[in-house]
């Protein structure tokens, strides 16, 4: 009655990104640009914690930007198909 199937190796791969810093210091510049509309007199001049957040914004986000097209031109052209698309097998109840 138990009847063993034979899984296939997985057809594709799965390519993963690198870890990168640049989504945590976008987060930062962001928070750094809503605190400089609003905390108007703590510390710094509020323009200090816009101009500071909109470099900080700027700078993650164009490393965001570099990091996603690395990525992409790293790939493989074309992936070598080892089995059909979609397995043509019968289920059995």
């Amino acid at each position: 009655m138990s009847e063993h199937r034979h899984i296939p190796e997985p057809g594709e791969l799965i390519y993963a990104p690198k870890p990168s810093w640049a989504p945590a210091f976008f987060a930062l510049g962001a928070i750094g640009l809503v605190c400089g509309i609003y905390a108007a007199g703590f510390i710094f001049s509020p323009f200090v914690y816009a101009i500071v957040g909109a470099i900080l914004v700027l700078g993650a986000f164009r490393s965001l930007i570099r990091g996603a097209i690395r990525g992409y031109f790293s790939l493989p052209r074309k992936q070598h198909v080892r089995s059909a698309a979609l397995p043509v097998e019968q289920i059995k109840l």
